[in-house]
């Protein structure tokens, strides 16, 4: 006679976070686990609302420019543009040829210094801590050229209703152009450091996979989306300022695991490079301001503008009543949308795979919280 010995399991539920740097902000996320096996999660957010929207109702259209910075802060001129693009299709004014160069050099310039942030933090997240110094290196020239053009080196405050605060120094295209030559070959280095790295590999192929369907109807976009094979650019899909113009590709790869989300932001950012180039080379003479009037009082009306951030369609929808203040403001952040298919991306991981899947969809909290 056999007796037969059953292991009985029991169901845990533990918090991860709410604390830097492995949860990429204040978020909190409340784990269902079986062992080592996770059975459900549910991301918990709010913990860094700064109601940022509604401050916009308190405010001239002049006066919230600053805020714009302070959403995704690692793509503080992407917010501004979206701003003051919305802005300006409620006032009907187109901005000049180079303002609209430098706008796009500026944004840019942004998702490269953004991706290398997103790089080093998800090396550290899965143990590769050298890639960060090796990523900010590169980040610290950018910042630099940042520095040069608006005197800040986060929250830039650049842009300006009808054109930017002011044109670019004398030396900024021959330091970007130097920037541009050596950097491709940096990318290469990353790409031996980290992806090509085995133990890497093994952290993020078949991990967090996320369909096609699954990624549209939670309204992901960005890396997340292309990273499941759906070819979407905002730059491509509703083309703004020169776009159409610049020769670049849009990297798609279609195995929706966290490596192919990975593999998207490499080649973006030899795509960005692409973009600078031509930038560079195509930038025209001229002002870098339309007139506008000091107190600026859109027609009543609603406008909705979006560009593409480092994280996806980044819009911001406007509200006019006629007055100097907006009488509504709403962000379309692609980090909350993105946020939103992590549990799906996290169904059956282990503990060990959870901070790898969320490096990999590259959220910031600001963006998420407002």
């Amino acid at each position: 006679m056999t007796t037969e010995t059953r292991t009985r399991t029991e169901e845990l539920t533990i918090n991860m976070g709410p604390q830097h740097p492995s949860t990429h902000g204040v978020l909190r996320l409340v784990l269902t686990v079986d062992g080592e096996r996770v059975v459900e999660v549910v991301p918990h957010i709010g913990y860094l609302h700064s109601s940022m929207e509604k401050i916009a109702e308190h405010l001239t259209y002049q006066q919230y420019l600053p805020y714009a910075d302070r959403y995704d802060y690692l793509n503080a001129m992407g917010n501004e543009l979206a701003y003051v693009m919305a802005v300006e299709k409620l006032l009907g004014i187109q901005p000049t040829p180079r303002c609209q160069y430098i706008r796009v050099m500026m944004a840019e310039m942004n998702r490269i210094a953004s991706h290398l942030v997103y790089f080093g933090t998800l090396g550290n997240d899965v143990g590769a801590i050298s890639v960060f110094l090796y990523c900010f290196r590169e980040r610290e020239a950018l910042l630099d050229l940042f520095e040069a053009v608006s005197g800040q080196r986060m929250l830039y405050h650049y842009f300006r209703i009808g054109g930017l605060r002011n044109d670019l120094p004398d030396d900024f295209c021959d330091g970007l152009a130097q920037f541009l030559d050596y950097f491709p070959s940096r990318i290469d280095e990353y790409d031996r450091l980290l992806t090509k790295n085995r133990i890497f590999r093994s952290r993020m192929e078949g991990v967090g996979y996320l369909s096609p369907e699954d990624a549209l109807s939670f309204g992901v976009t960005g890396p997340c989306v292309r990273g499941s094979g759906v070819d979407y650019d905002i730059r491509r899909a509703d083309a703004y300022y020169i776009y159409p113009q610049l020769e670049f590709d849009v990297p798609v790869f279609a195995e929706g695991d966290a490596m192919a989300r990975h593999l998207v932001r490499q080649e973006e950012m030899r795509q960005s490079v692409r973009i600078l180039q031509q930038c560079v080379e195509k930038l025209p003479r001229g002002e870098v301001n339309v007139k506008v009037p000091r107190r600026i009082k859109p027609d009543p009306g609603e406008t909705y503008a979006r560009v593409e951030s480092p994280r996806g369609e980044l819009g911001c929808y406007l509200i006019s009543d006629g007055t100097e203040k907006p009488y509504r403001l709403h962000w379309r952040a692609p980090s909350f949308h993105n946020m939103q298919a992590y549990p799906v991306m996290c169904k059956d991981a282990w503990i060990a795979d959870m901070v790898a899947i969320l490096g990999s969809i590259d959220i910031v909290l600001a963006d998420i919280d407002r």
